[in-house]
């Protein structure tokens, strides 16, 4: 892109990056060509559209005047942005406020609506890993599953739409002494294994552990138990993949219900590395960097009393060793230049230690010699509305698969409401189309709240709050599309009209220059999720979109607009926004109902 070339301008910080990069070149020298010139949106429409925020701190470095020296870039900025800005102007101590013109505005947004939508491919070749999920056999997928399931899954969706290759590795607990409990205490039950159920196993399982708890012989059979596990008893492992089998059926319906992208082909459990995990112990034996300790070898680090324990002195591995395994896979055979894990904020030091010690043996290098980042990305608990973790009367975890029925179930009844109003788009639909559509928004309520929300922050399940079409909520959000595409079906056209695809982007009111303005922003704004990781940041943003449309329809007639070119201008401004949301709401897993 040439400098104020605006026909494929359609993110236009860029543009006004390598516009401000030249002039603050022009006017200190070839030494400050890398400088950042913080560009940043303007939070107040009245001192433009835009601002460069370097000048203070380069004039402190290069000894001169602050404002001064914003004038000087200012007017060098200038000559750059003809036919794209106004003059920039000089505020306060060293600020430079710029305006788009109308007609560059416009243009710049026909350059936004493409099928890409303006959002730039990532050139990294490697690939991307993404720890989510790790549900543990036997056992119902419980609250405390969604978060790692649906923030792994719109991170994976994220880089995905930047162009790089994703992994979801799905760490399944389907090996150890645990696991063997239930096979044990199923095996000694003598129950039909085909017609075992969930719930049955999930009974099992706590029924084992208690058990094994109080009686020392029933603990010494369950690893016996785990010895004919790991030795390939026929009979054992027939029960295991029975057990298996039975969990990951229900754990499918779950990915379903959450439109959440994960299958068969995405396990990974830790018996996929039982094999492996004799290497990575001999491995840091051999390099030094493990030492034996009372028996059982360990990794110090001089910075923290703790040691990561990567055998037990009976020769038994611990989570610590299948997760070095794991981080070794992951980059070496991968290719991962990150390796994301979506686990909570509980498990901060056990990940710390993890990749501390792959650092040190050095399986966090690529082929290239680049280095792989490793990341935790904690997350807090979710809570009932008594502020207390969101457990079930018994004091158990809440079953997953309850809480997802019951939003949808909340939602339905909300969009049957509506439907019997008879202006509303929905009256008239047969109970199977306004069951679709109660599920889409009772499921993109739960989502919604989850992701808009601070990861590392606990937060409240309230669903009265959830699933309500007011407010920060994803029923809002899905509720503004399906608006705008109500427009088109009033209007009796739909969005790839030719004489729509073609309008000329004229940005006449306040209003349309706020909501064009802001649709800009969604390149940047993917981007931004992918490189910090917090799908909050794009939550956000949707929900400003939203509010601009709805200040938008109020202020612009788009059907009634006093010109065919304007009516033609508005409709295709329309199809971007809701091509925007659609697809930002994709990026979190939210379903956009075209009617509600």
């Amino acid at each position: 892109m040439t400098r104020g070339d605006i026909t494929t301008a359609a993110d236009p910080t860029r543009l006004l990056e390598e516009a401000f990069r030249e002039a603050i070149v022009a006017v200190l020298g070839d030494d400050y060509r890398h400088v950042d010139p913080i560009i940043r949106c303007s939070q107040n429409p009245a001192f433009g559209d835009y601002q460069a925020n370097s000048a203070m701190s380069l004039a402190k470095h290069a000894g001169l005047k602050p404002r001064a020296l914003a004038q000087q870039i200012a007017e060098a900025v200038a000559k750059n942005l003809r036919g794209v800005a106004e003059t920039p102007e000089v505020a306060g101590p060293g600020f430079i406020n710029i305006r788009l013109k109308a007609e560059a505005l416009g243009k710049m947004l026909e350059a936004l609506d493409t099928p890409q939508l303006g959002v730039h491919r990532d050139p990294n070749p490697h690939t991307i890993a993404i720890d989510l999920c790790g549900v543990n056999i036997a056992k119902q997928m419980h609250v405390g599953h969604l978060r790692s399931t649906i923030i792994g899954d719109c991170l994976a969706r994220t880089f995905e739409r930047i162009g790089r290759t994703v992994h979801r590795e799905n760490h399944l607990g389907d090996w150890g002494l645990t696991i063997a409990m239930v096979l044990w205490s199923l095996t000694r039950s003598g129950d039909d294994l085909d017609t075992l159920g969930l719930e049955d196993l999930d009974k099992a399982y706590r029924h084992a552990q208690a058990e094994c708890r109080q009686d020392e012989a029933a603990a010494a059979e369950a690893k016996a138990t785990l010895i004919k596990l790991q030795q390939g008893d026929t009979e054992t492992r027939r029960t295991w993949h029975k057990i298996i089998d039975v969990t990951m059926r229900a754990v499918y319906e779950s990915f379903d219900l959450l439109n959440v992208k994960l299958g068969p082909n995405d396990n990974r459990p830790e018996s996929f590395y039982r094999d492996r995990l004799k290497d990575v112990v001999e491995a840091f034996r051999v390099s030094g960097i493990a030492q034996e300790d009372q028996g059982a070898l360990i990794v110090r680090f001089p910075d923290r009393d703790r040691p990561l324990i990567l055998q037990k002195s009976d020769g038994g591995y611990l989570y610590a060793t299948t997760d070095l395994a794991a981080v070794r896979r992951r980059v070496q055979e991968l290719k991962a230049s990150r390796v994301i894990y979506i686990v909570d904020a509980r498990q901060r030091d056990h990940f710390r230690d993890v990749f501390d010690a792959a650092r040190r043996i050095g399986w966090d290098r690529l082929d290239d010699g680049s280095r792989a980042e490793l990341v935790h990305v904690p997350f807090g608990s979710v809570l009932g509305t008594d502020r207390k973790p969101l457990k079930t009367r018994s004091g158990e975890n809440l079953p997953l698969r309850l809480l997802l029925t019951e939003a949808i179930q909340r939602a339905t009844a909300e969009v049957r409401r509506r439907a019997e109003n008879p202006s509303a788009p929905t009256h008239g639909l047969d109970d199977e189309a306004l069951d679709a559509i109660g599920k889409a928004v009772g499921i993109g309520a739960v989502k919604y709240a989850d992701l808009s929300s601070d990861l590392v922050r606990d937060y409240l399940f309230d669903l009265d709050r959830m699933v309500s079409f007011d407010g920060n909520t994803g029923p809002y959000l899905q509720y503004a599309h399906a608006r705008v595409c109500s427009i088109f079906a009033r209007a009796g056209v739909t969005p790839t009209d030719p004489a729509i695809k073609s309008a000329k982007l004229v940005i006449t009111e306040p209003a349309e220059r706020s909501l064009g303005l802001l649709l800009l922003r969604y390149p940047s704004v993917v981007a931004e999720v992918a490189a910090t990781l917090e799908p909050h940041r794009l939550c956000t943003y949707l929900y400003d979109l939203a509010n601009a449309y709805n200040t938008f329809y109020e202020s612009c007639p788009v059907l009634k607009a006093d010109r065919q070119q304007l009516r033609l201008s508005r409709l295709r401004l329309c199809n971007l926004l809701s091509r925007v949301l659609a697809d930002g709401l994709d990026l979190l897993g939210i379903q956009t109902p075209g009617r509600m």
